[in-house]
């Protein structure tokens, strides 16, 4: 009985080691299983990995098949700077016929004469831009004038007028001056300080200018058209001086005698409306913008100059406001 029970025990301990090994085997199965998946190849993906990896490590040169691929960086090959200028070719070559040489160099288009034509329009189309934007500001000051004065506009007393960036306010002579004077009457004091008020807000340089009709005019007080005419913008311009906060260093004073007519002198209402005073604010173009012009004139004189009549013809800029 004793015997028996001790193979019983044999037995028992033999079903436990039997378990173990089968565990064992099926984790050895399950690596071979897995080391059989990962050995499967998709042929297809593997054609185009390698036609990649030879155009990317291999200079654009026609070689034989067999000869070994030449180094070059994938980035140049597959990536160009973006404009400006100047613009790269997709393409890198070698310029030795040395293929053990690793130096590349990429091949630059000579595009000096169309990147400059690109870059000067661009530099047009910011110059025009500025200048625009200015000229909007000459006319909101204008405007801003008019309304100030509209009274003295309605009633024929004075005209304004805007062209670029010159303002210009005109005096008729009518009611304003005696005629062969230069005096200008008690009541246009009034109109002179609103103009004074208007011209403290605005900037610019202010030029006064005195005109006349043909008709000659000599006595003790003024030999001739000219003197009348200066002699009306001095005292238009002494008028302006009374407001102390106006610094005269911006004023320039002239006198055009009968030299620059609105209209015809050959009719009475002619003559009267050439007969003026003119205060023209002139706020030319800002340091930012001639700078601008000045890059155009030296690096794109062609574009600077038909800047230049385009400037004059659509914004009506003298042509001494652009150089």
């Amino acid at each position: 009985m004793e015997d028996i029970e001790e193979s019983g025990g044999d037995e028992g301990g033999g079903a436990g080691w039997v378990m173990t090994f089968a565990d064992l085997m099926s984790l050895l199965m399950c690596f071979f299983v897995l080391l059989l998946s990962f050995s499967e190849m998709d042929v297809l993906k593997f054609k185009r990995l390698a036609g990649s990896m030879n155009e990317a490590f291999g200079v654009q040169k026609q070689l034989k098949v067999n000869d070994p691929p030449k180094g070059t960086s994938i980035i140049a090959q597959e990536f160009s700077p973006g404009k400006p200028q100047p613009t790269p070719l997709n393409q890198i070559w070698q310029k030795t016929t040395d293929e053990s040489r690793n130096s590349l160099d990429v091949a630059c288009q000579d595009l000096g004469s169309s990147n400059s034509g690109e870059s000067g329009d661009a530099q047009k189309m910011i110059v025009v831009d500025k200048i625009k934007d200015l000229v909007g500001d000459t006319e909101k000051d204008a405007i801003d004038m008019a309304q100030a004065l509209s009274k003295e506009i309605a009633a024929g007393v004075l005209e304004l007028e805007t062209a670029g960036r010159r303002i210009t306010i005109r005096i008729k002579e009518h009611g304003n001056f005696g005629s062969g004077s230069a005096g200008l009457s008690a009541a246009f004091k009034p109109v002179l300080k609103i103009i004074r008020q208007q011209l403290r807000d605005v900037e610019g340089k202010i030029i006064v200018e005195g005109h006349t009709d043909d008709d000659p005019i000599a006595t003790a007080q003024f030999r001739s058209n000219w003197a009348l005419s200066s002699a009306r913008a001095v005292s238009v311009a002494h008028g302006l001086f009374e407001d102390p906060e106006i610094d005269q260093d911006r004023f320039s004073i002239i006198g055009y005698a009968e030299t620059k007519p609105l209209v015809s002198n050959t009719t009475p209402a002619g003559k009267a409306r050439n007969r003026r005073v003119e205060i023209v604010v002139h706020q030319g173009l800002d340091e930012e913008v001639r700078g601008d012009l000045e890059v155009l004139k030296t690096e794109f004189p062609n574009t600077y100059e038909n800047v230049r009549r385009e400037l004059i013809q659509t914004f009506e800029l003298s042509p001494e406001e652009i150089f």
